[in-house]
C-alpha cells in the first residue's frame, strides 16, 4: 500500500515536472531573457583599463595601476593644465617662436607644422595639440602658461602644473617630465590614471569639443600682418572614423610607449572612458580599444 501511494506521489511530481516544462516551454518565462554577459576580451596591450563615467565604476582592468610610458596621450594633461588656467582667454595669441620649430627638429617629433614668427591663438594650439599632436604647439603652451623669467623655467613651472594637477586628481602612480610626452625616462602613468586625468579633461565643454573633432584647419596671422590658412590638422585618432559613438581621446606613441590610446564614446546615453597602452601596432591599439567598448558596453 505504502509503495502504491509513493508511486502516485511520484507520477505527480512527475506531472508537476512536465507541467512546469510545458510552461517554459511555451516561451511564458523567456519573453525578456537576460543577456548573456560578453566575454572578457583579449588585448594585445600590456595595460588597460575601462570605466562607466557615470560613476567611476570600473569594467575592465589589466594590469591597470603598472606604470609605463603615455607618449602623447601626456597632451591630455597638458591641454587640462591650460584649460584650468584663471581669465582663460582662448583667442589670446602666441608668436610662434624658432625654439619650439627647432625643438621638433631635434627630437624628430610629430609636429603641428607651425610657421616661426606667426601668431596662432590658443584655440588654434590646442587643436594643433590634440588633433596632429604638435609637439610645438605643446611648447608653445607649456611657454605661455607656465611662469618665470626665462623659457626653460617657464617650461618648469607649467610641468609642475601638470604633477600638481595630477596630485590633486589624487593619481599615485603618475609622474610627468615633459609637456608632450617625449620626457626624459621620469614620464610616466598607468591605465587607470590616465583613464581618470581623461574623465576629469571632459568635463571642459572646450576639450570635449576639440577632441571629437576629425578635422581643423586653422588661420593665423603672419608676422607681417597677413592672413595664413594652415593645412588641416587631421585628428590621429582614427576610432573618430571607426567606432560609432566615439567622442576622444587621444593617441600616442614612442620607442618605449609602442602603441597607446586613450578612448571615450557614448552609446544609449552610456559613456565609457578608458585606456590601452604598449600596443604593437596603430591598427592593434585600436582593434585592442574597439574590444574594450564594445565588452564595457555590454555590462552597464
Amino acid at each position: 500500500m505504502n509503495i502504491g501511494i509513493q508511486g502516485i506521489r511520484f507520477r505527480r511530481a512527475a506531472g508537476v515536472v512536465v507541467t512546469t516544462g510545458a510552461v517554459l516551454a511555451s516561451g511564458a518565462l523567456y519573453a525578456a531573457p537576460a543577456q548573456a554577459a560578453a566575454p572578457v576580451p583579449s588585448v594585445v596591450a600590456k595595460g588597460g583599463f575601462v570605466i562607466n563615467n557615470a560613476n567611476g565604476g570600473t569594467l575592465y582592468t589589466k594590469l591597470g595601476d603598472t606604470r609605463r610610458a603615455t607618449g602623447s596621450t601626456t597632451k591630455i594633461m597638458t591641454a587640462k593644465v591650460v584649460l584650468a588656467q584663471k581669465n582663460l582667454n582662448l583667442n589670446s595669441t602666441v608668436t610662434i617662436q624658432k625654439a619650439y620649430s627647432d625643438y621638433i627638429v631635434s627630437k624628430n617629433a610629430s609636429s603641428a607644422r607651425l610657421i616661426v614668427g606667426d601668431k596662432v591663438t590658443v584655440r588654434q594650439l590646442l587643436y594643433g595639440l590634440m588633433l596632429p599632436s604638435g609637439c610645438d604647439a605643446a611648447y608653445a603652451l607649456a611657454d605661455k602658461f607656465g611662469t618665470g623669467s626665462t623659457r626653460s623655467a617657464r617650461v618648469k613651472s607649467f610641468i609642475g602644473k601638470m604633477n600638481a594637477d595630477a596630485k590633486k586628481l589624487g593619481l599615485k602612480n603618475t609622474h610627468f617630465d615633459s609637456f608632450d610626452g617625449i620626457g626624459n625616462g621620469s614620464n610616466w602613468s598607468t591605465p587607470r590614471d590616465l583613464t581618470k586625468i581623461a574623465s576629469s579633461a571632459m568635463k571642459n565643454a572646450t576639450f570635449r569639443a576639440i577632441v571629437k573633432t576629425k578635422k581643423y584647419t586653422a588661420k593665423t596671422k603672419t608676422k607681417t600682418g597677413g592672413t595664413r590658412t594652415m593645412a588641416p590638422w587631421v585628428n590621429t585618432n582614427t576610432l573618430l572614423n571607426s567606432y560609432s559613438g566615439t567622442i576622444g581621446v587621444k593617441t600616442g606613441s614612442g620607442p618605449t610607449a609602442k602603441y597607446c590610446l586613450v578612448f571615450a564614446a557614448t552609446r544609449n546615453g552610456k559613456t565609457v572612458v578608458g585606456t590601452v597602452l604598449a600596443s604593437s601596432s596603430a591598427a592593434q591599439r585600436e582593434k585592442d580599444a574597439k574590444a574594450l567598448m564594445n565588452y564595457a558596453f555590454s555590462k552597464i
